[in-house]
């Protein structure tokens, strides 16, 4: 296969080589639903990424179908991610044979099970806000068991205030959802120092969190 333009051969040789790159079933809607959407995801991605740089051994909680952890790869070592769905962690394993991503998947629900080993840091993104809030305290004490004191640890979820627009399936997901000071109250009982940052579109920035859409917060420091 040619090109007019050589400097662009090596994109056809990677995909006559490799074949095409499968988005995974959330990334796959998200691109047939709301395009734009897939911008907003790979930038949390990317900030939990920048933060975590060096990193050698990193926590991914709700890791859904492995879309955002090769964003993650480019800044740590390895990556272990859990998830409570057999059916996106077979994916997320697909995905990471296929692009031979240095990452495992495993099956399990956080709010029950620690997984084995120590990390050196952590991340969870949209996943808070689904588990019930009687349930809340077991998921961050399992995650606080496998973290070293210093360990940073990524929460992000949707801030309360976006429920008014929100879509009824997501209303219908989001059973927990935070604002800036609960969430920081509730990351505050297993961490020395929590900062929020607020979020719109691809954007973090320190703005008024009611007008937030997202919010991000990095905790440190490991209690007890």
């Amino acid at each position: 296969m040619q090109t007019k333009e050589p400097q662009y051969q090596i994109q056809f040789n990677t995909l006559e080589e490799k074949g095409p790159v499968r988005l995974g079933p959330t990334a796959g809607h998200l691109y047939r639903s709301d395009p734009r959407h897939l911008g907003f995801l790979l930038a949390r991605y990317k900030f939990c990424a920048k933060l975590l740089s060096g990193k050698s051994v990193v926590l991914e909680v709700g890791c859904g179908d492995g879309f955002g952890t090769g964003v993650i790869l480019q800044e740590v070592a390895y990556v272990h991610g859990v998830d409570f769905d057999g059916l996106f962690v077979n994916s997320a394993r697909e995905l990471a044979k296929n692009e031979n991503m240095n990452c495992t998947f495993e099956l399990l629900d956080i709010t029950e099970h620690s997984p084995q080993g120590l990390f050196d840091a952590a991340y969870s993104l949209d996943l808070i806000e689904h588990i019930p809030k009687e349930k809340e305290n077991k998921c961050m004490e399992n995650i606080c068991k496998v973290l070293d004191k210093n360990a940073p640890c990524i929460i992000g979820t949707p801030n309360i205030t976006s429920r008014a627009h929100a879509s009824q399936w997501s209303k219908e997901g989001h059973i927990n959802l935070k604002s800036a000071e609960t969430l920081k109250g509730l990351l505050s009982e297993y961490f020395q120092n929590v900062f929020i940052f607020s979020m719109n579109d691809e954007v973090v920035h320190t703005g008024f969190y009611p007008m937030a859409h997202y919010l991000m917060a990095l905790a440190v420091g490991v209690k007890g």
